[in-house]
């Protein structure tokens, strides 16, 4: 067949920022007030913590993005005790929900109730045997009558003519018909 294309969705946008927090107005710094570096490491762990998410806005582009804060790491620069390094590491939120199905027009819903599935024999089953036991599933070596007597499902053998032994406390007394025993 060769190389195919397949078509998905897109992946979520990452964004990592490393910068450091300036303590000074500088040509790149657009606010008018700067706070200290410890207030907006505050904000940020602030934020991360309770799960917010932050949008991001590149200015002169189309870029608009809500995000999430994947890590932040900070440091001290070079031993300058006002100036932090940070990486701060973003990624894209995409809000999500379940919706819940309609029914199809054409489905009905039945009012008959269904009836109750046939009592069926297991192994462990409790069951009253009325029938001969024998002493295997082929039905040699047949033996007493069993009338309403109480027992459990030790085997099931199917295919054979007497696929069914029951027996009392785990222990075998014999091989019966699948006629001759009924669920208690």
């Amino acid at each position: 067949m060769g190389e195919v294309n397949v078509l998905g969705n897109l992946k979520l946008t990452e964004l990592n920022i490393e910068s450091s927090f300036p303590i000074r107005k500088t040509p790149y710094t657009s606010s008018k007030k700067l706070w200290k570096p410890n207030t907006y490491i505050k904000k940020i762990k602030k934020i991360q913590s309770k799960k917010h998410k932050v949008r991001v806005v590149i200015a002169g582009t189309k870029i608009s993005l809500l995000m999430s804060i994947k890590s932040f790491k900070y440091a001290l620069k070079n031993g300058n005790r006002d100036e932090y390094l940070y990486t701060l590491s973003l990624k894209q939120y995409r809000s999500f929900a379940y919706k819940k199905l309609k029914k199809k027009k054409g489905a009905r819903k039945s009012k008959k109730k269904r009836a109750a599935p046939p009592k069926k024999i297991g192994i462990g089953s409790t069951v009253k045997v009325n029938g001969r036991l024998h002493l295997d599933s082929y039905g040699r070596g047949p033996g007493m009558y069993e009338k309403n007597a109480t027992r459990q499902v030790i085997y099931i053998v199917p295919g054979r003519k007497y696929p069914v032994c029951v027996g009392i406390g785990g222990i075998a007394r014999g091989w019966v018909k699948r006629s001759e025993v009924k669920r208690v």
